[in-house]
């Protein structure tokens, strides 16, 4: 999810049946079946002249019930439990690198080691998280096609992550435990970042729309910021790689004491060495300046720092614990974006001033923002998945007065085209490991 840049206030927001059991049928017809084949007999085991047939009683022997076998792949689309398919928490580590130069004894350093160990109940979140990621992501990626609609594309994406994580959001604080980090944006074009469909949106995919897919997942907090793009002409092929190369050399110098501002110039210096020819015309890929990556805190999907894609004086280091979101966003436009269009994302303000609220809708839906989403962003779909309805005026009182902040699209020049690519990465004690990295990218 996509931050504005270092000079801009940074916006915080921070699944055999088991056999039936022998008793199921009980019925008179049943047990004569079950006992036709008995002797009549006398004490002493032989038959007894003219007496009446006596029927022995067999014990019935209970079958034993079948263990239920527990699933070893995913089906699709996705529905299997992530914790299922990784039994005792054995989740996939993501892309572990090793620090190099000054940082290399990191590596084997004994601390630093124990300081790892002491960190398995975070990673162990965050690997589950990021499993949910790659396993959903990937199922889009192969199952989005043109002629969808977009609201079926992000709620494709949201429902599955849900059924993977096992929170489906719908009991009050569910969403809390686990779930979506952030609404699913699904930006066409010039649209760079922050667009989800509303109720009644009926946008549909086209063969020459390029889309960003922006996926957030949590568990306990831990949220994993991944995104990705996708064109279904070969025209835009460019500026997917020019956008694909900026990420990948971003994640490649970042490490603990990185100073941001170089970090932003490595990143620039990839991204604009390309160019793209879309019909006819040749485009150079620019660097959206006023986006960025940003760190993640638990609950907080926007930290306290932030990586520019363009050069900067920012000197912040990198540091041992951080969570950093590399994003990066090229564009065949002005390379700079504004708020425009129908808002979805929203987010409650940590440590909002304290109101004096008058409309009664107000107050009911920010009770129910607090206790379903706390500081998670979120979009009105939510909202309606909750039964909520004629909320908006209260929502737009909650936004006036500072309590929620809301994040409109955020949009380069008509007519351009934009893409992004992301990934979460984990500044450990011993290497940096990309979590979210996969086989898809």
């Amino acid at each position: 999810m996509a931050a504005t840049a270092p000079t801009e206030e940074l916006k915080k927001l921070e699944v055999g049946a088991e056999d039936k059991p022998a008793n199921a049928a009980t019925n008179g017809n049943a047990e004569a079946a079950e006992n036709s084949g008995d002797d009549d007999s006398g004490d002493d085991g032989e038959p007894v002249e003219g007496a009446p047939a006596a029927k022995k009683k067999k014990n019935k022997k209970r079958k034993p019930k079948k263990k239920k076998k527990a699933p070893t792949a995913q089906t699709d689309p996705p529905s299997v439990l992530i914790s299922t398919l990784f039994p005792n928490k054995s989740y996939p580590h993501g892309e572990e690198v090793e620090y190099t130069d000054e940082n290399l004894y990191r590596t084997t350093d004994e601390e630093k080691r124990h300081l790892d160990n002491l960190n398995i109940d975070f990673l162990t979140d965050y690997r589950e998280a990021a499993e949910t990621h790659r396993q959903v992501r990937q199922w889009a990626q192969k199952n989005i096609k043109p002629g969808q609609s977009l609201t079926e594309i992000a709620e494709g994406i949201e429902n599955s992550v849900r059924r993977l994580v096992g929170h489906d959001g719908l009991t009050e604080g569910d969403c809390l435990v686990a779930g979506m980090g952030f609404p699913t944006g699904v930006n066409l074009d010039h649209i760079a970042a922050h667009f989800s469909p509303n109720a009644g949106n009926k946008t549909i995919l086209q063969q020459n729309n390029v889309m960003k897919v922006d996926i957030g997942v949590h568990v306990n907090g831990k949220i994993v910021d991944s995104a990705f793009t996708m064109a279904f002409d070969p025209k835009y092929d460019n500026l997917l790689a020019a956008v694909k190369d900026a990420t990948n050399t971003g994640i490649k110098h970042a490490g603990i004491d990185q100073r941001l501002g170089e970090l932003g110039e490595y990143i620039q210096e990839a991204m604009e060495s390309y160019e793209c020819e879309i019909d006819g015309t040749t485009y150079p890929v620019k660097s959206i300046r006023n986006l960025s990556g940003h760190t993640i805190l638990p609950y907080n999907i926007h930290g306290t720092k932030s990586v520019p894609i363009v050069k900067s004086n920012d000197q912040t280091k990198m540091e041992e614990g951080d969570v950093f979101a590399i994003e990066t966003f090229g564009s065949t436009g002005n390379g700079y974006v504004v708020d425009q269009g129908e808002c979805s994302h929203y987010a409650l303000v940590k440590d909002a001033p304290k109101v004096d609220l008058r409309l009664s809708s107000a107050k009911n839906i920010l009770n129910v923002i607090r206790k379903n989403f706390g500081t998670l962003p979120w979009c009105r779909r939510y909202l309606d998945r909750l039964g909520q309805d004629k909320y908006l005026l209260g929502l737009n009182s909650l936004v006036q007065a500072g309590i929620v902040e809301d994040y409109p699209p955020l949009v380069d020049k008509k007519g351009s085209y934009s893409a992004q690519f992301e990934h979460t990465i984990l500044l450990r004690p011993t290497c940096k490991e990309v979590i979210s990295r996969g086989d898809d990218f």
